[in-house]
């Protein structure tokens, strides 16, 4: 009996202990949110849309203006290597979807319908001239072909870079679609270590990668944000719907359509090399066929590069948009219509 009570003791003692660890480390986390949000101030201008606050970073000037759409998970940040130098030939804004970056969260699905409409009504309020040139990394690769088939007079050119394909696991090998699900299944866990300051107390909140010095006030700002790994679910579990919006949507006549594909002798270090292998292939396949989306359309592989082309290869993605723009700029068309090269 004496030893029941310790145990129950003991018991109470751990959970109340673990109680306060997970309200120390809560507070921990969100006062260090404040903290770098308060020295960073909120870059560029914030729009309401539909009554929720909307995120845009705007440089330079002319046009037609640059648009740049991130990929999952990532805020305007993402861009960081190559919109100062954009900035220098043309007006460029990145943004913020729904739940990233400074941009509030919204209910409802987030599915590429959806994202486009949101970013036309930003458009919109924020009195961006069209047509635009609308750039997409990733996942943003199919917002992109949902805002062409929705909005054609807003756009002057696409530009995918490494973009996602509709339906695309489908396609790719089931060993990756089964990877990909145990990390979705694995977030919700992420999420709660997160809330609870366990990855700040790492010290993974606060690392800049090489290259994004001149950005680390924004990038401490906008780590470790809980509710961000809620809006990544979010458009992670719209993904099928999303593609099946998007299936179809195209070809888009003569708008002019840059692809920028990442090297597929470069193999992710993240899966099994026979994984990246097979993946590499398909992937190369479904980068080709999107040349079908225009009658005017080029694709440039990125020699060297992973999936982050803006990062490993700004050199090219600067070269390659500027000669882009201007050649919208001049009605002119690709010299080298339907080609594709490695560089």
């Amino acid at each position: 009996m004496v030893f029941r009570k310790l145990l129950i003791r003991i018991s109470t003692i751990i959970i109340l202990v673990c109680v306060l660890a997970g309200v120390c480390g809560f507070a921990y986390n969100e006062l260090s949110i404040r903290h770098y949000r308060a020295i960073a101030g909120v870059p560029g201008k914030l729009y309401n849309i539909g009554g929720h606050p909307m995120h845009l970073y705007c440089t330079g000037e002319g046009s037609p203006t640059i648009v740049l759409s991130s990929g999952l998970g990532d805020d305007f940040t993402s861009w960081a290597r190559v919109q100062p130098a954009l900035s220098r030939q043309t007006r460029v804004c990145s943004y913020d979807r729904a739940g990233f970056g400074w941009s509030g969260s919204r209910p409802g699905v987030q599915d590429a319908n959806a994202i486009a409409s949101e970013l036309h009504q930003l458009i919109g309020a924020a009195s961006i001239q069209r047509p635009f040139v609308l750039v997409g990394h990733s996942i943003s690769g199919i917002y992109l072909r949902s805002y062409a088939a929705h909005y054609p007079g807003d756009l002057a050119g696409l530009v995918f870079v490494d973009g996602a394909t509709p339906l695309q696991d489908d396609r790719i090998p089931k060993a990756l679609v089964k990877i990909q699900d145990d990390q979705r299944r694995e977030m919700p866990w992420q999420k709660l270590l997160m809330t609870l300051g366990w990855y700040r107390l790492h010290g993974d909140c606060t690392s800049i990668p090489p290259g994004f010095e001149a950005d680390s006030a924004w990038i401490k700002a906008d780590s470790c944000i809980p509710s961000q790994m809620a809006a990544i679910e979010n458009e992670l579990d719209a993904e099928r719907a999303s593609g099946e919006e998007t299936i179809h949507a195209g070809p888009f006549g003569d708008l002019p359509v840059l692809i920028l594909s990442r090297d597929p002798t470069v193999l992710s270090s993240n899966w099994p090399a026979s994984v990246a292998k097979a993946n590499s292939v398909v992937w190369n396949q479904m980068q080709e066929e999107s040349k079908a989306l225009s009658t005017q359309s080029i694709r440039i592989i990125a020699k060297g590069s992973d999936h982050y082309i803006q990062n490993d290869r700004p050199d090219l993605v600067i070269r390659e948009i500027t000669a882009f723009v201007a050649m919208i700029r001049k009605h002119q068309s690709f010299p080298d219509n339907h080609s594709t090269t490695e560089e």
